[in-house]
C-alpha cells in the first residue's frame, strides 16, 4: 500500500483518493486543484487535453466537500477527478470530437454515461483529445494537433483514445473514459502502460455519446490499476432506457471480482492467431511471461484457434466506415457546428459540401468514401453484406472458444508506440495496430488490456489483452487483478512509477 503522506496527490490511485477524501485526510478541491495545477504544468507537452473545465472542476469537488462535511454517505468515487474523452456530451462545456466540423459546439444536454459520472461525485477535468469521430489508432489524426505518450513524447499515445490515456500516464488525472469501436481503449492503454476495458457492448449507456460506427462504439473505464477501472465501470454502467442498444440486465460484480485475486481453477486460452509475423520481439517476450504466470497462479492454460479471426481487419473496414458514411451525414452545416460558404447564393448542397470539405479531416473522408462505396447498389452484398457474415463467424469462433475456457488471452497490439508520423501516410500499417483488439468489437463481448512490463529493445510499455464472454466482464477483472498483483510484487513497485519525469 502506498504511503499516502510521503506521495504527491497526483500519485494516488482512485480507490486511496476516494478513501482519503471520505476520512478529511484532504478535500476534494485540494485534489482537483493538485490536478489542475499538473496539467498546467505538464500538458502543453502532451496535449492530452482539448478543454479544461477548472471553474466546473472545483465547483464539482466543492459540492462533494459539502456533502461530507453535511455527514452525508459518499459514493465509492466522490471527489476523484477524470479526464473525459471528447466523444461524450457535456451539458456547457464543448464537445468537438477532434473535429473541426464541431469546433466551439456547445451541447445542450449530458450524455448518460456523462450523468452517471457527476451523481457519482467524479470530478471531471475537461475533455480530452482523440482522433477525429474515433478515426484512428494513434490520435494523429486529431484537427487540434497529436497528443504524446509520456513514456516518450516522440512516439504515439495510441488512438483513438490517446488523450486519456495519456492524461493517466502523465498523472494529470487517476480516472479516464474512453471509447472503443475497434481497440481504441485497449490500445492506447498498452502503450502508455495502462488500464482499459472495453465493457460487454450494450453494457454502458452510448446516449450522448457522438456516433462513428453505431454496433461497434462502446463507452469503458481507463485507469491506472484493474481495482480504479472496476469501480469506473460499475458507476457508468447499468441499463438505460434511453438507449436502444442498452442491455436490461445487472452489472456483472466487477469490483468484488477486481479483490479477488485468485485464479485457480480457471481455464484460460491463447489465441493461435495473434502470434507470428508482425509481432514485436519484445512484445511476444513479455506475453509469453504473463502466460507463464498464469500457468504459476493456478490457472490452466491451453491453446484455443479462432480461424475467422484472421479475417477480422478487413471485415472491420467495411461495416466500420458503412456505419460511419451513414452516421456522418448529419454534420451538414444546417443545424450545428460549422457552416462554410453560406453567402446568401450557394444552395444548400453548395454549403454542406464546403462545410464538410473544410471540417473534415482525410482520415474521416477516406472512411466515408469507403464506407458510401460499399453500401451502394451493386455492392452491399459484395462487400457490406459478405462482412456481416464474417462477423458472424468470428462469432461463432467465439462461442466455440468459450465453450472450453473461461477467458482468452493475447498480445493487445503487435507492436509497442510508434513514433508520431511513421504511419501517417500508410494506412494499412495503421489499421494493423488493431489486429488483436477488433475481433471483440464484431462479437460486442467484453475485453480489457493491462500492463506487464516493457519491451526489452525500446523499454516502452507491453500490454496483455484478456477477452470474456458477454455480460462476463467480472472474469476480466479478476485475471486482471491477480496478473496485476502478482506483477506488482515481483517488480516492488507499478509500471508507472518505472516512466521518465516529464
Amino acid at each position: 500500500m502506498t504511503d499516502l503522506t510521503r506521495t504527491p496527490i497526483i500519485k494516488w490511485d482512485a480507490a486511496q483518493t476516494a478513501s482519503a477524501i471520505a476520512k478529511g485526510e484532504v478535500s476534494a478541491v485540494e485534489v482537483a486543484q493538485a490536478h489542475l495545477d499538473r496539467i498546467e504544468a505538464v500538458d502543453k507537452k502532451v496535449n492530452a487535453f482539448l478543454h479544461v473545465d477548472t471553474e466546473g472542476a472545483l465547483n464539482a469537488a466543492r459540492a462533494v466537500d459539502e456533502k461530507r462535511a453535511k455527514g452525508e454517505e459518499l459514493g465509492p468515487l466522490a471527489g476523484v477527478p477524470l479526464a473525459l474523452k471528447d466523444v461524450f456530451t457535456t451539458k456547457g462545456v464543448p464537445t468537438t470530437c477532434g473535429s473541426k466540423i464541431l469546433e466551439g459546439w456547445i451541447p445542450p444536454y449530458d450524455a448518460t454515461l456523462t450523468a452517471r459520472l457527476k451523481d457519482a461525485g467524479v470530478v471531471i477535468l475537461g475533455k480530452t483529445n482523440m482522433d477525429e469521430f474515433a478515426m484512428g489508432s494513434s490520435t494523429e489524426n486529431s484537427a487540434y494537433g497529436p497528443t504524446g505518450n509520456p513514456w516518450d513524447l516522440t512516439r504515439i499515445p495510441g488512438g483513438s483514445g490517446g488523450g486519456s490515456a495519456a492524461a493517466l500516464a502523465a498523472f494529470e488525472a487517476p480516472l479516464a473514459i474512453g471509447t472503443d469501436t475497434g481497440g481504441s481503449i485497449r490500445q492506447p492503454g498498452a502503450v502508455t502502460g495502462t488500464v482499459g476495458v472495453k465493457p460487454t457492448y450494450g453494457a454502458v449507456s452510448r446516449f450522448g455519446l457522438v456516433a462513428f460506427s453505431s454496433s461497434l462504439d462502446q463507452g469503458g473505464p481507463c485507469a491506472r490499476t484493474v481495482l480504479d477501472a472496476a469501480l469506473l465501470h460499475e458507476a457508468i454502467a447499468g441499463h438505460d432506457p434511453l438507449d436502444s442498444t442498452s442491455i436490461d440486465a445487472p452489472v456483472p460484480a466487477v469490483v468484488e471480482a477486481a479483490k479477488m485475486r485468485d485464479i485457480r481453477g480457471m481455464r484460460i486460452g491463447v489465441v493461435k492467431e495473434f502470434a507470428g509475423e508482425g509481432y514485436q520481439a519484445g512484445v511476444m517476450q513479455r506475453f509469453n511471461e504473463s502466460v507463464e504466470l498464469l500457468r504459476e497462479l493456478g490457472a490452466e492454460v491451453v491453446e484455443v484457434s479462432c480461424p475467422s479471426f484472421t479475417l477480422a481487419l478487413p471485415a472491420y473496414y467495411l461495416i466500420a466506415p458503412s456505419e460511419c458514411s451513414s452516421n456522418l451525414a448529419r454534420f451538414d452545416a444546417m443545424r450545428y457546428g460549422l457552416r462554410v460558404g453560406d453567402d446568401g447564393i450557394a444552395s444548400a448542397e453548395q454549403v454542406t459540401a464546403l462545410t464538410r470539405e473544410a471540417g473534415f479531416g482525410p482520415e474521416v473522408k477516406r472512411r466515408i468514401m469507403l464506407g458510401t462505396y460499399a453500401l451502394s447498389s451493386g455492392y452491399y452484398d459484395a462487400y457490406y453484406g459478405s462482412a456481416q457474415k464474417v462477423r458472424t463467424l468470428i462469432s461463432r469462433d467465439f462461442d466455440a472458444a468459450f465453450a472450453g475456457v473461461d477467458v482468452l488471452v493475447s498480445p493487445t497490439t503487435p507492436t509497442t508506440a510508434f513514433p508520431i508520423g511513421e504511419r501517417a501516410d500508410d494506412p494499412m500499417a495503421m489499421y494493423l495496430a488493431d489486429l488483436c483488439t477488433i475481433p471483440s468489437n464484431l462479437a460486442g463481448n467484453a475485453a480489457m488490456s493491462l500492463p506487464v512490463g516493457l519491451a526489452p529493445e525500446d523499454n516502452l510499455p507491453v500490454g496483455l489483452q484478456i477477452i470474456a464472454p458477454a455480460m462476463a466482464d467480472d472474469r476480466l477483472y479478476r485475471v486482471g487483478g491477480a496478473v496485476e498483483a502478482a506483477l506488482n510484487d515481483k517488480w516492488g513497485h507499478t509500471l508507472l512509477e518505472e516512466a521518465p519525469a516529464l
